[in-house]
């Protein structure tokens, strides 16, 4: 019959499609391997979970959305560095964690290392670090609009206003105002551990912290006085 296809022709054109087939996976393979090198390539790195504690992260200048969002995410590292730093719950687990010298504790990862040293000078850091028990003590950090405003035009100093207050199981303490400069470390090629990759993805530090009012640092709240806690 005359649209009777030939064994030959059938297995030649079922060849032309395997062939065609294979030129194209060939060619996906080739392309994906030819992204995969140079190894050395940025990595949105706090997508990873395999552990990787010995290794140290260089951290690249990055400014997304014309440095707009990089702004916003400054205004809101500050805000957040302010509350781990000061905001207290009466839960000692809690407090270690994020006041300790590891990778979890978030206060040291976002700061340089002295202004964490002078941190650790607190009567009431070394109140939670020193093993005692809970105790019903909490204070809070409370931010009004505008509250963080660039001090400078590289956008490396701010100043903080900042209301806090603190409370124990019988009374409230009256709150406090308070004002501080605060410095942002944020040179390219700074390393970072592995393990803060999460807590500080691009490696922003504090490297001041000033208060320039309110009456000393807001941990200082006297309560440790009137409780012999720290005795």
């Amino acid at each position: 019959m005359a649209t009777r296809i030939e064994p030959p022709i059938l297995l030649s054109r079922l060849l032309i499609f395997v062939f065609a087939a294979m030129v194209v996976v060939l060619g996906v393979l080739g392309v994906t391997l030819y992204n995969m090198y140079p190894l050395d390539r940025p990595q949105i790195f706090f997508l990873m979970t395999a552990p990787q504690n010995n290794l140290d992260i260089v951290v690249a200048e990055m400014v997304p959305n014309e440095g707009e969002m990089f702004d916003n995410f400054k205004r809101t590292f500050i805000r957040e560095y302010i509350r781990a730093r000061n905001e207290i719950v009466p839960d000692a687990r809690i407090m270690r964690e994020k006041w300790s010298n590891g990778a979890e504790g978030v206060v040291n990862s976002w700061s340089t290392s002295e202004i964490y040293n002078d941190f650790t000078k607190t009567n009431m850091w070394n109140a939670w670090m020193s093993g005692v028990p809970d105790f019903e003590f909490s204070c809070s950090v409370e931010f009004e609009t505008g509250a963080i405003e660039p001090r400078d035009r590289a956008g490396t100093e701010y100043s903080v206003n900042f209301r806090y207050f603190c409370s124990d199981s019988d009374r409230q303490m009256d709150k406090k105002d308070y004002k501080i400069r605060v410095k942002l470390d944020m040179a390219d090629g700074t390393q970072i551990k592995w393990g803060e990759r999460l807590n500080n993805p691009l490696g922003i530090r504090v490297s001041e912290y000033v208060i320039e009012s309110g009456n000393g640092d807001p941990l200082d709240t006297g309560y440790l006085d009137t409780t012999g806690i720290t005795q």
